[in-house]
């Protein structure tokens, strides 16, 4: 819905960028839906799957790949960072109530920070966004380890989208063209193309590219392109 005052708003259509340097008809591509609650994702992002172990969740569903370095400084629309400390031992954690719509009872949650070893915490059990008007509070079925995650480290949970080898995200291809998840309670998700194979990218025009989603993809950089197998 457009503003009801007058204003200009400066900038293109992110589509307008030019993803593929080989030709884009040749690359082996699926379509995919995405999972609600991420917000905008433009063309190029970096695509996770998943992994849940419930089907009562958001299970299969793209989600964006989280790298497996980071300050908290950069665009990470996969994590929801966490609005205070968790408690060591405790089975729930504090989160954004938009951000709380990434996820569903049922998808496999993970916590980390800059510092702590990540955990698998289980499948979530309740989303409450109703005891509290500025938080949501997500409860999980395994207990957290002795060692607290904190917001001075960027502490995050995330669904699971990979092995604990990689941050429980392994990235599985690129999307293919920008499009709008949703945010909140009225997200829904979206549908999309994603490149998962044979396809000259330019690098530049890459969200969220790490070497191990590289290494995820078969992939090898040359110059400003980025090489799919």
């Amino acid at each position: 819905m457009p503003g009801d005052t007058p204003y200009v708003e400066y900038g293109v259509q992110d589509d307008y960028t030019v993803l593929f340097y080989s030709e884009h008809s040749a690359a082996l591509t699926v379509p995919i839906t995405l999972a609600a609650g991420y917000g905008k994702l433009r063309m190029g992002t970096l695509l996770a799957e998943n992994l849940s172990a419930l089907t009562t969740g958001n299970k299969d569903k793209m989600v964006p790949y989280n790298p497996t370095t980071f300050t908290g400084q950069e665009e990470h629309p996969g994590r929801a960072y966490l609005v205070a400390d968790s408690v060591a031992l405790a089975s729930t954690v504090n989160v954004t109530i938009n951000d709380s719509y990434k996820f569903k009872v049922g998808d496999d949650l993970i916590i980390n920070d800059d510092t702590t070893t990540n955990e698998n915490l289980g499948a979530i059990t309740a989303i409450d966004r109703t005891t509290y008007s500025n938080f949501a509070v997500i409860t999980f079925t395994t207990a957290m380890g002795a060692t607290a995650f904190t917001t001075a480290r960027f502490a995050y949970v995330c669904v699971e989208a990979g092995d604990s080898t990689n941050g429980y995200s392994d990235c599985v291809g690129v999307l293919m063209k920008s499009v709008d998840t949703g945010t909140g309670e009225l997200a829904k998700g979206a549908n999309a193309q994603l490149i998962i194979s044979n396809a000259v990218l330019y690098e530049g025009m890459l969200n969220l590219v790490d070497a191990a989603a590289k290494t995820d993809l078969s992939a090898s950089s040359f110059g400003e392109f980025m090489y799919m197998k």
